[in-house]
């Protein structure tokens, strides 16, 4: 294995190998096959065929809704006998195991020690960082953090994250092949706890749990609040170009000039709430109200066809 490789395969990468294959596996592997890619996965657990094959049917199903021209068939998919026969034939690995750092890092050393040099090695981890993760590989240069949001067959979002010794040739590359498979990959500069989707919506959590914990609103309004309001903008522009278009005709600079003393005063009262047993009960009770009997699979369900309904309409808009 060579110590260090400046050129990765990206955008014409073939054949994706797929290690674990969980919810977030089972989407990447729907996904890739849904593009036309081949698919190469591999799973310790027992049973694990079975399950990714009843998977697979349901969301192809969503994937064709979402794009008529989404390949359904699965005649590209190896299921492998080991890990080395997954990643030995791949372009790009993803690894999809669960947020435990020793096994990863056991993993990833695997993978690596099995593909080729020139092919990135992305993880599916939400909370862990790639520094520590490729600690135990030969070549630590080619491995990234790739986190997909949920549900990963369905939502564009990939957050590409370099370790300390992450080439950023990797990251571009990885970049590259995310692209031309129709996601939406970001680059993120510097290593941070939750990267930046999942930090930014914990903030966001936090003036939630604060605003049911001061008796400011019900769980319900809350939510509310945001599916009728400014979550209905977010699907469309991102909260800087939102502040953008609030500014009027200076937009952010005119924004930030008249209305940035009254958003720190607000930043200054934002909460800081704690989950004690009296909040957390609020918050049970609040979201079974709002469930209104309806079951976990009742409720992702509604919201994998909103989305899908979602994912059509903006499409009329990119670019």
């Amino acid at each position: 294995m060579a110590d260090r490789n400046e050129t990765y395969r990206g955008a014409d990468a073939a054949v994706v190998g797929i290690v674990g294959t969980g919810l977030i596996g089972a989407a990447w592997t729907a996904y890739f096959l849904s593009r036309g890619l081949a698919v190469r996965a591999w799973d310790p657990a027992p049973g694990w065929e079975g399950r990714l094959e009843g998977f697979l049917g349901p969301a192809m199903a969503d994937l064709a809704a979402v794009d008529p021209e989404a390949i359904t068939g699965t005649e590209r998919l190896a299921l492998c006998c080991t890990l080395e026969e997954a990643a030995g034939g791949a372009d790009y690995i993803q690894e999809n195991a669960p947020e435990k750092l020793p096994l990863k890092q056991d993993l990833l050393a695997r993978i690596d020690a099995a593909a080729p040099a020139d092919v990135v090695i992305g993880s599916s981890t939400s909370s862990l960082r790639a520094t520590d993760m490729q600690a135990m590989c030969a070549n630590p240069a080619r491995v990234l953090v790739a986190h997909p949001f949920n549900p990963p067959h369905l939502l564009p979002l990939v957050e590409l994250v370099r370790g300390e010794k992450t080439d950023e040739a990797a990251q571009a590359a990885a970049a590259a092949f995310f692209e031309a498979v129709g996601k939406a990959p970001i680059r993120v500069r510097k290593e941070a706890t939750g990267h930046v989707a999942n930090r930014m919506t914990a903030a966001l959590w936090r003036e939630a749990v604060n605003i049911v914990a001061e008796g400011i609103a019900s769980v319900e309004d809350v939510d509310k609040a945001i599916r009728y309001g400014p979550g209905l903008r977010w699907a469309i522009d991102g909260p800087h170009m939102l502040y953008h278009l609030g500014g009027g005709a200076g937009g952010i600079a005119q924004y930030l000039e008249h209305f940035g003393p009254s958003q720190e005063r607000r930043w200054k009262e934002l909460g800081d709430p704690k989950l004690t047993d009296a909040v957390k009960k609020a918050l049970v009770e609040g979201v079974a109200a709002e469930a209104r009997g309806r079951s976990i699979d009742a409720l992702a369900r509604r919201r994998d066809d909103a989305l899908i309904d979602l994912l059509r309409a903006l499409a009329k808009y990119e670019g």
